[in-house]
């Protein structure tokens, strides 16, 4: 593999540190998600690798999904592919949130037309003796690490790289259910029935997560999102109770570890959809930058998290469905609410695989005109 060329020995998750990167030419994410001034708004989108481009579809269509991830030469092509159709101002590493429960011992498949699904879920709590209780990341997860690797150097400087994971509670319901589920009762149930084995799995998924994204930075990430995608399904009090204490605490324990290891301190990103109740907090959980869903006014947003963070989104997916113009009429829209600075665009939700991929072109590009237009003229 010649990776190997790349890195050298070092402390730490990674199992060693990347050397020789190119010079980053475009570095308006970060220094946006950092709460410094950029020229234009920067912008990227979740899911911007994914079925809606026919070239993703064709890479894809011989591999399982999961050996799809387990190949770091595929996911640099995935993750690149985007980047050779549009302006975008940052690439997101191709692989999926549920490696990390493998990771642990459990089973996923990916089964068509029905998502990722684990034959065994935890039912019980005497399921967690099954887990590892131990996560060597390098050995379970080297290969996400390989392809962040491949990938910063194929990128030759172009975009910064974007690693991330689930966040604890979202990993805990997929473990538990079995795959998607529209009321994650059964996870929830476990909440309410047991506590304490519950805190007990969500220590242990946050421990594991926060080794797996200081890997991802010593391999050469340079920025990091966090995933909470079924916050929705938490009330306040339960996302207090079950939630945020392991996002603050992986966020904390990243920064502690990446300095301890003489790593970059990149920017961190948390998304927790549907969590408006929880924005003030997320705000004062140690992220630079805060996603938003859709279903949020941007002045309501800024309002909630203050003037110390950036915030990213938020755009409804289903809005690229509309004609261009009406698209750049939204992103007009959407800029003047959030304004030109300590902001990064993007939808409030991934990319669906029915969209048209110019329409994804005529965001990214309206996303550019308007915030120069703005920036220019302000």
């Amino acid at each position: 593999m010649i990776l190997g060329s790349w890195l050298r020995p070092g402390p730490g998750a990674g199992g060693g540190r990347p050397k020789g990167f190119p010079k980053l030419k475009n570095d308006t994410f970060l220094r946006a998600a950092r709460g410094e001034e950029t020229e234009h708004t920067p912008v990227w989108c979740m899911r911007q690798a994914g079925r809606y481009l026919p070239e993703f579809r064709e890479t894809r269509a011989a591999q399982d999904f999961f050996a799809t991830c387990r190949s770091p030469k595929l996911c640099c092509e995935l993750t690149l592919q985007p980047l050779r159709r549009f302006p975008l101002d940052a690439a997101i590493i191709f692989s999926d949130i549920l490696v990390v429960p493998q990771a642990l011992g459990m089973e996923v498949v990916m089964v068509p037309g029905k998502g990722p699904t684990f034959p065994e879920p935890l039912k019980e709590v005497e399921d967690l003796l099954k887990l590892r209780k131990k996560v060597d990341v390098t050995a379970e997860l080297g290969y996400v690490f390989q392809a962040i690797t491949l990938t910063r150097h194929s990128l030759e400087g172009k975009v910064p790289l974007i690693g991330f994971s689930g966040a604890p509670w979202t990993l805990m319901s997929y473990m538990i259910e079995g795959g998607g589920s529209t009321t994650m009762s059964k996870a929830k149930s476990w909440l309410y029935r047991h506590p304490e084995a519950s805190h007990q799995l969500l220590r242990l998924l946050a421990d594991v997560v926060t080794d797996y994204l200081v890997g991802q930075v010593a391999a050469g990430a340079q920025a990091l999102q966090l995933f909470e995608s079924h916050a929705g399904h938490l009330g306040p009090e339960q996302f207090q109770e079950f939630a945020l204490p392991y996002i603050r605490d992986i966020a904390r324990g990243v920064k502690s570890k990446l300095k301890a290891e003489a790593l970059p301190l990149v920017p961190m990103i948390i998304f927790a959809k549907d969590a408006h109740y929880a924005l003030g907090d997320l705000a004062q959980a140690g992220y630079e930058v805060v996603g938003l869903d859709w279903t949020i006014r941007p002045q309501e947003a800024r309002a909630q998290t203050g003037k110390d963070v950036t915030l990213q989104g938020n755009l409804d997916p289903c809005a690229l469905y509309a004609p261009k113009e009406k698209i750049g009429e939204l992103v007009k829209k959407m800029l003047e609410g959030f304004g030109t600075q300590r902001y990064i665009a993007n939808l409030g939700h991934g990319l669906y695989p029915d969209m048209n991929p110019e329409h994804v072109g005529a965001f990214v590009e309206a996303v550019h005109a308007h915030s120069h237009h703005i920036n220019k003229h302000s």
